[in-house]
């Protein structure tokens, strides 16, 4: 994988997000030449300090068509990481959400075919299962649709089939599914539950469970991702379609934050807040089409990726 990363031009939107960061370091070791796209409205600068001179870095927003041709222009692959990721706020603000995650993405599509890109790897997520029951969830087997952001995704989907169909470029889709790990923000009313509960417990105040907790995920360890979006770059299969990238393990919120309070040493228990719209009861994936094309499947298990994110949270980490 390094050898075919080795001197070639990446770019990477929304690279100083959570995941994007991490995509950014890991190129890096791959020995790849970095260019970052991001227009700071999710993610933080901080993120990418260490690797500041090591990569190009470009503000700006991919719903500039003309912006995105100029930073893609001579790349040989791209990692679209750059999206409006929250599930709440896509219901508070669809507009924004279909702006960003499908417009925005379709100008991504567009630069790397008009820069002749050899592959496009984006983030696409486990919302398009929507209120499918079936379990573990499979592609092919996909559901109603339950928010705006779930909607966003699936266009992008069938933007890359269309792309891909049309044109001389390559285009693979992961289907993330509740990706966490170091640098994951928890602030904010939209942050992701497993930073919130570290958040809370190590400010000895109780971590909120919208819903009875007993809704489960499927949480993936953000290093396992990253191999993930690396090993799609290259692999010479796997071009056209979407790909599951879940760790396959089943978890309920409950048992989450009960783990959570464990690690942290917190000595209270959960708070319980109403349900939030657009949530999905139940969610674990069946990674075998990801192993199959692209070689890939999670190593790493939730109590290894939550011992090592909690040292990252921890006061003063």
């Amino acid at each position: 994988m390094s050898a075919e990363l080795a001197g070639a031009r990446v770019v990477v939107t929304g690279g100083a997000g959570f995941i994007g960061s991490h995509l950014v370091e890991g190129l890096l070791e791959a020995g790849a030449r970095v260019t970052v796209l991001d227009d700071f409205s999710t993610g933080h600068r901080a993120n990418l300090q260490p690797m500041l001179k090591d990569i190009e870095l470009v503000e700006g927003d991919i719903r500039d068509l003309a912006l995105c041709q100029r930073v893609i222009a001579g790349a040989r692959y791209v990692l679209h990481q750059a999206a409006l990721g929250s599930v709440p706020q896509s219901i508070a603000e669809p507009a924004t959400a279909i702006a960003v995650n499908v417009g925005g993405t379709a100008n991504v599509f567009t630069a790397a075919r008009d820069a002749g890109v050899r592959r496009v790897v984006y983030a696409s997520s486990s919302s398009v299962y929507g209120e499918s029951e079936a379990l573990p969830k499979r592609e092919g087997e996909e559901g109603a649709l339950l928010s705006p952001y779930a909607v966003s995704k699936w266009m992008d989907e069938e933007l890359a089939l269309l792309f891909a169909k049309s044109y001389p470029l390559q285009l693979v889709g992961l289907r993330y599914f509740n990706v966490y790990g170091p640098r994951q923000d928890p602030r904010g009313a939209y942050a992701a539950v497993v930073p919130r509960f570290f958040a809370s417990c190590f400010a000895g105040e109780a971590p909120v469970i919208f819903g009875d907790g007993q809704q489960t995920r499927d949480f993936t360890y953000v290093k396992d991702v990253v191999r993930a979006n690396l090993m799609a770059l290259v692999s010479p299969e796997g071009s056209g379609a979407a790909y599951n990238v879940g760790a396959g393990t089943k978890t309920s919120v409950v048992e989450l934050a009960e783990t959570i309070i464990a690690v942290t040493g917190f000595t209270g228990s959960p708070e319980y807040q109403p349900a939030r719209a657009g949530d999905i009861r139940h969610s674990v994936a069946d990674t075998q089409r990801a192993e199959a094309a692209l070689g890939w499947r999670a190593t790493t298990s939730l109590t290894e990726g939550l011992a090592e994110a909690a040292a990252s949270y921890r006061p003063g980490g």
